[in-house]
């Protein structure tokens, strides 16, 4: 029995915050936030603070003004080193309906000479391929350090590492879905924190009017950007399907809107072979969906880096097939 009242965690304001009930809950301001992540990325929070605060967070549904206070508080901490980068591809979705033909939009470009760093969050949903599961086999480089991403960009001008090799507490995060039985808001918030400092960050979020929310988040903290709702969460363009760009620029927020590069949609495959990649990269197969997917996503990516959307197809095709395709 306690007869003297404990002291209050320093962390239960910001449950309070998220979870004071209908009337009495609201979002935290972007200050909040900020503080709210250094704390959880200090290791100041207990853990059923932590899971408390990630399910009411994910339930209340972030703002723009969280996700840009939640990146600053990891920018304050992030011990990267100064490596040039053209494009931050962020994969933490993982593709079930269709190939990761992404991938192959990625290489297509280092082979150009775009340097750009993937990285993701590991396998966490059953059914789905990841890019983690393909890098051997499409012979990307696995990076287990920053000094690894800088050997590999020179080297190759494409690599990926890990979120565990460089943010270890946000991976914890998210592998805490298979134990609170949902995504946190660390699977979104991992795709803007664009720890290079990329001259343009690429992000995919799936959920319905989360796009302009990422978009917003991105220009308050004064980045460049494109938002799109990509192939199953991935930063793949579907050539099915209208692709909305959600870009800021220059603290600047615009939008473009891409017609659909098939007049019909393609039938999905009844299972995902990973070595129908290799056969269409080699040039030993065609496969229409993939190729079309390819090329929005290469001209998705050109735009990104400033090329206008006529230009950026002529300059796709000219990338695809310039490509080693013997690697």
């Amino acid at each position: 029995m306690n007869l003297v009242t404990p002291p209050e965690h320093p962390f239960a304001q910001f449950v309070r915050i998220l979870g004071k009930g209908k009337r009495g809950a609201r979002n935290m301001t972007r200050e909040e936030a900020r503080e709210a992540m250094g704390m959880l990325l200090d290791g100041e929070v207990e853990d059923t603070q932590l899971g408390a605060f990630l399910m009411l967070l994910r339930h209340k549904e972030e703002n723009a003004e969280e996700l840009a206070g939640f990146t600053e508080a990891f920018r304050q901490r992030n011990q990267a080193p100064a490596i040039a980068v053209d494009l931050d591809w962020p994969s933490y979705a993982g593709k079930k309906r269709h190939l990761p033909w992404y991938l192959l939009a990625a290489k297509a470009l280092a082979d150009s000479g775009i340097r750009i760093l993937l990285h993701g969050g590991g396998a966490h949903t059953a059914g789905r391929l990841y890019s983690e599961q393909l890098l051997e086999l499409l012979d990307i480089p696995l990076c287990q350090n920053w000094e690894q991403v800088a050997t590999a960009l020179d080297e190759r001008q494409l690599a990926f590492i890990p979120l565990g090799a460089w943010a270890p507490q946000l991976q914890r995060m998210i592998d805490l879905r298979n134990t609170l039985g949902l995504r946190s808001p660390i699977h979104s918030l991992a795709r803007i924190l664009n720890p290079l400092s990329a001259r343009c960050g690429l992000q995919s979020i799936f959920h319905p009017g989360y796009q302009a929310e990422h978009r917003e988040a991105s220009r308050l903290l004064g980045d460049h950007a494109i938002v799109i709702k990509g192939e199953g969460g991935e930063i793949e363009a579907n050539p099915d399907a209208i692709c909305h760009l959600y870009g800021t620029t220059d603290g600047e927020a615009w939008d473009e809107e891409w017609p659909p590069l098939s007049p019909l949609r393609h039938v999905k495959p009844e299972s995902l072979d990973a070595t129908q990649l290799v056969r269409v990269w080699r040039g030993e197969c065609e496969d229409e969906y993939g190729r079309l997917a390819i090329r929005a996503t290469l001209a998705l990516a050109l735009r990104g880096l400033g090329t206008e959307r006529e230009q950026a197809f002529v300059e796709a095709d000219r990338i695809w097939e310039a490509r080693k395709s013997s690697n």
